[in-house]
C-alpha cells in the first residue's frame, strides 16, 4: 500500500469502517445483492416494504460513499456504477426474477404533488363525487373535468383526462385530486440492477411475464420430447414412450410373421381363429365342417334367408295367396291319400 493510501484509510473515522465492515459482511450473507431507487419514499412507506420483504429480503441504507466502498470490498464491482441518488441495497437467497417480481408486486399507489411529472394519464373518472355544491365544481372545471351539479351533488358526467403523462401537475389539479382520493402515481422499490453468481440483471432483464414464459417453456419441452421421440433419443422422459413403441411394433411384426412366441400366440390363434370361421362361413353345407363350426355356418344361412325372406308388401300377397292356393291343393290331396290308405287297412283286417 502507497504512503498515500495509508494517509487516507488513517483518516477515515472509526464509525465508517466499522460500518463499511458490516455492510460487507451483509452483501456476503446473501447469494443476490441489488441496487434499489428509494427516491420520493416517505420514511414509514419505507418501513412498511421493509417488514413486507421480511423473511424473503433485507434492506440497507447508507451513505453512497461507504455503499460504494462496501461493494468494492465485496467484490461486487459490477453495481458501484448503479450508485447515485437515493438508492440502498437489498440482499436476498431468492434468484433475480423472484426478487425483481416480489419488488414489482410490493409498489403502492400515493398522492402526487405539485411540480411533479404524471407517470401517466391522469383521469377523474364518471361518477357522483360525494361533495355538495359548492365551489369544488368550478375546480373541477377549471382542471378540465365535465362537471356540473345535479341532484344536490357535483357529479362528474364522464370519464376526463386532466393531464396526460409526462406533464407537470399544476397546485390546481393537485388540490383537486387530494380531495377526489385519487392517487396516480405508484410508489415502491425500483431496482437498478442486481448480481447473482456474478451475472448483472438489469430490470430489462428481468421484466417478463411469468404465464407466457412458462407456457413457451411447456411448448418448448413438449418439442423436445416429441423430436426425441422420432430420433428415438433415450431420456428419462422418452424411454417408457420408446420403449411401449418397440413392444407394439415387436408384437405387430410377430403376428405378421406367425413367429410362435408365448406373448404372440394368444394373437395368432385369435386370428387364426377368426380367419377359420370367415371360411366356415362360406361354406353351404354346415354337415361338412367339423361340429365346432356348423353353427356358425348354420348361422350365416339363417341371416341369408331372414334377408331373402324380406320383400315388398305386393309380393307379400301375392306370395300368401300362392301359399293359400298351394294349402288346399295339398289338403285335398292328403284328402285322397287318407281314404285310399283306411280302405287297404280294412282289407288286411277282414282279409280282401
Amino acid at each position: 500500500m502507497s504512503a498515500e493510501s495509508e494517509r487516507k484509510t488513517e483518516t477515515i473515522p472509526e464509525w465508517k469502517r466499522e460500518e463499511v465492515d458490516e455492510l460487507a459482511g451483509y452483501l456476503n450473507r446473501y447469494e443476490s445483492v441489488g441496487i434499489i431507487d428509494i427516491t420520493g419514499i416517505p420514511s414509514r412507506q419505507l418501513q412498511d416494504m421493509r417488514r413486507d420483504l421480511h423473511g424473503t429480503a433485507e434492506i440497507r441504507v447508507s451513505r453512497n460513499t461507504l455503499l460504494v466502498r462496501a461493494l468494492e470490498e465485496a467484490g461486487l464491482t459490477e453495481l458501484p456504477d448503479y450508485v447515485s441518488g437515493q438508492v440502498g441495497l437489498v440482499g436476498t437467497n431468492e434468484n433475480p426474477f423472484g426478487l425483481y417480481q416480489q419488488l414489482e408486486a410490493s409498489k403502492t399507489s400515493a398522492p402526487i404533488n405539485a411540480g411533479e411529472v404524471a407517470p401517466t394519464d391522469i383521469v377523474v373518472p364518471e361518477g357522483d363525487t360525494g361533495m355538495d355544491p359548492g365551489p369544488f365544481v368550478g375546480e373541477l372545471q377549471t382542471v378540465g373535468a365535465n362537471a356540473r351539479i345535479e341532484d344536490g351533488s357535483i357529479k362528474v358526467l364522464e370519464d376526463s383526462t386532466v393531464l396526460e403523462a409526462d406533464g407537470e401537475v399544476s397546485a390546481d389539479l393537485a388540490n383537486v385530486l387530494s380531495e377526489l382520493g385519487i392517487e396516480p402515481k405508484e410508489v415502491g422499490l425500483d431496482l437498478r440492477g442486481v448480481v447473482a453468481e456474478g451475472v448483472l440483471f438489469e430490470p430489462a432483464d428481468l421484466e417478463i411475464d411469468i404465464e407466457e414464459y412458462r407456457a413457451d417453456v411447456q411448448a418448448g419441452a413438449a418439442r423436445a420430447r416429441n423430436l426425441a421421440l422420432n430420433a428415438a433419443f433415450p431420456t428419462a422422459s422418452t424411454v417408457p414412450s420408446l420403449l411401449g413403441q418397440a413392444s407394439g411394433e415387436a408384437k405387430s411384426l410377430g403376428l405378421q410373421a406367425a413367429i410362435e412366441d408365448p406373448d404372440v400366440l394368444p394373437d395368432l390363434i385369435g386370428k387364426a381363429d377368426g380367419q377359420v370361421r370367415a371360411l366356415a362361413a362360406q361354406i353351404e353345407d354346415p354337415e361338412a365342417l367339423p361340429e365346432g363350426l356348423q353353427d356358425v355356418a348354420e348361422a350365416e344361412q339363417a341371416d341369408e334367408q331372414t334377408e331373402s325372406s324380406e320383400t315388398e308388401p305386393g309380393d307379400e300377397t301375392e306370395g300368401a295367396d300362392d301359399t293359400d292356393a298351394d294349402a288346399e291343393e295339398a289338403a285335398a290331396d292328403d284328402d285322397d291319400d287318407d281314404g285310399g290308405d283306411a280302405g287297404d287297412a280294412l282289407g288286411d283286417m277282414f282279409g280282401d
